[in-house]
């Protein structure tokens, strides 16, 4: 049986690190985003363009951000707000890593509501891609799921 985190200020979420990030992934990302802008896949392009080869998605950036968010909130919870500023590149090969700090907990209709700062870093450059806040809700007790015993 999975218990439930009882959320305090302070607490820290994930980290959750991501796999390095490849063209293949900025390529069907694109596709899915429907996001075509050749800065994101063509090298040669975004040389041009003075960015020195291609540039992830910021969006794509946001969503492991997202992940870090919603894995946390749990079955039960939900993301409520969500922001973030861009505020350096990402590129292919680089690992990100997810990571938040709770900055208020509050309890409304039997769930906890959960203000955080959040961050995606590029890990070993010691520089952050991303910089936002959320809010999401989670679970105060765990849902009760009908046994075997219940029948039918």
């Amino acid at each position: 049986m999975a218990s439930v985190r009882r959320f305090q200020v302070g607490d820290v979420l994930g980290p959750l690190v991501r796999p390095p990030v490849t063209k293949t992934q900025l390529v069907m990302y694109s596709g899915a985003s429907g996001d075509f802008n050749p800065i994101h896949t063509v090298d040669e392009y975004a040389r041009e363009a003075g960015l020195g080869g291609v540039i992830a998605h910021g969006m794509l950036t946001m969503a492991f951000v997202g992940q870090l968010l919603t894995e946390t909130a749990g079955a039960g919870g939900a993301l409520k707000r969500f922001g973030v500023r861009f505020v350096e590149m990402v590129r292919p090969g680089d690992t990100i890593v997810c990571e938040g700090r709770v900055t208020g907990v509050a309890e409304q209709g039997g769930q906890q509501v959960v203000t955080c700062d959040v961050w995606a870093a590029i890990e070993g450059s010691g520089k952050h891609a991303v910089i936002g806040q959320a809010v999401f809700t989670a679970p105060l007790q765990e849902e009760e799921t009908p046994s075997q015993e219940d029948g039918p």
